[in-house]
């Protein structure tokens, strides 16, 4: 678990599936993501999160506020395993944020984006950790940025899960090195 200032990472557990539909398949979310997502690809998302925990010791976490326990969204590192073996981040740590509506514009993607890089340093041995969004998702990349990382076109690719003509998988790249 990482606590931060207002924030605390967990790992995901059944009986969080409930409201994680809430948090991060609706239409303002799910934007520059594909739009809304079928009950079996949801169910899928949130299964993912769980074969990553037990699997690489971590994923995207549960994010809720320290004070109340309520749940806010998803924060942490994943190995990015789903995007086929030709993309050029496959096996990367991938910092990920999402966080419902309600909680925008308070800080705790940065907040708790920051504190998964601190843990993504003192427990992963790997030379950089990755973001990808898509080009219109400007909050998403604007924040990569904020965190320091850097842009890589030579690491854009293709998601496998679109068709090659869908703008939605085409993920521009941002990579923060080790620090020294």
């Amino acid at each position: 678990m990482i606590q931060t200032a207002r924030l605390r990472l967990r790992p995901w557990t059944a009986a969080d599936r409930p409201v994680f539909d809430t948090l991060v398949n609706t239409e303002p979310m799910m934007r520059h993501l594909g739009g809304i997502r079928s009950p079996g690809k949801m169910d899928a998302m949130f299964e993912r999160r769980l074969t990553d925990q037990a699997r690489f010791g971590h994923c995207y976490w549960a994010a809720e506020l320290r004070g109340t326990g309520e749940l806010v969204g998803s924060i942490g590192i994943r190995i990015a395993s789903d995007y086929g073996p030709e993309a050029p981040v496959a096996g990367m740590p991938e910092i990920g944020w999402r966080i419902a509506e309600p909680h925008w514009g308070r800080g705790y993607a940065r907040e708790g984006a920051a504190a998964s890089i601190a843990w993504g340093w003192a427990n992963l041995d790997a030379p950089a950790i990755g973001a990808w969004t898509t080009q219109p998702n400007a909050q998403s990349w604007g924040l990569m940025e904020r965190l320091g990382m850097t842009r890589r076109r030579d690491l854009d690719f293709h998601h496998h899960g679109y068709p090659a003509d869908d703008p939605v998988g085409a993920m521009i790249v941002y990579l923060l090195e080790r620090p020294r």
